[in-house]
């Protein structure tokens, strides 16, 4: 039953959500799953190159970490295909994506830190945009989810 408050205004039984959420909390996420994205197609890609252009990467005679070209392949790929459909996962408001972007952005910067002597500026860049990317969603709480999407709590 529907009761009429001091204002004037007809009130349901149920309290409506919140509708006041930080502009950089949003905006972090929308920031993140963008980035996530981007990140991830990039990944793929390269991945793929590797896989099909055993050239494209020179290998590393001093490093400790020389992997063959074809495996590094592989994973920068599978991680980038992972990435990808973590950050559209995250656009469609599953809460349970923001834990694996989290998780999959902290491997991201590990693979990484790992093949900085391929290259060295673009693995540089990854890595701020990945830490980037998980402080705007380890910043954005449960609370901000279901504020956004008008879910209940």
């Amino acid at each position: 039953m529907a009761e009429q408050s001091s204002r004037g205004q007809v009130r349901s039984g149920t309290p409506e959500p919140d509708p006041r959420i930080s502009a950089p909390a949003l905006g972090g996420v929308v920031f993140a799953v963008c980035v996530m994205v981007i990140i991830g197609a990039c990944h793929a890609i390269a991945g793929l190159t590797a896989v099909l252009s055993d050239n494209y990467y020179q290998t590393q005679n001093d490093y400790p970490f020389d992997f063959d070209v074809n495996g590094r392949g592989w994973v920068q790929m599978i991680t980038g295909v992972i990435v990808l459909a973590a950050g559209l996962s995250l656009f469609r408001g599953r809460t349970w994506a923001r834990a694996v972007g989290i998780t999959v952005m902290g491997l991201s910067a590990v693979e990484n830190f790992f093949f900085t002597p391929y290259e060295p500026v673009w693995s540089a860049i990854i890595i701020a945009l990945d830490i980037l990317v998980i402080w705007s969603l380890a910043s954005y709480g449960h609370r901000e989810a279901h504020k956004a999407y008008g879910e209940p709590l």
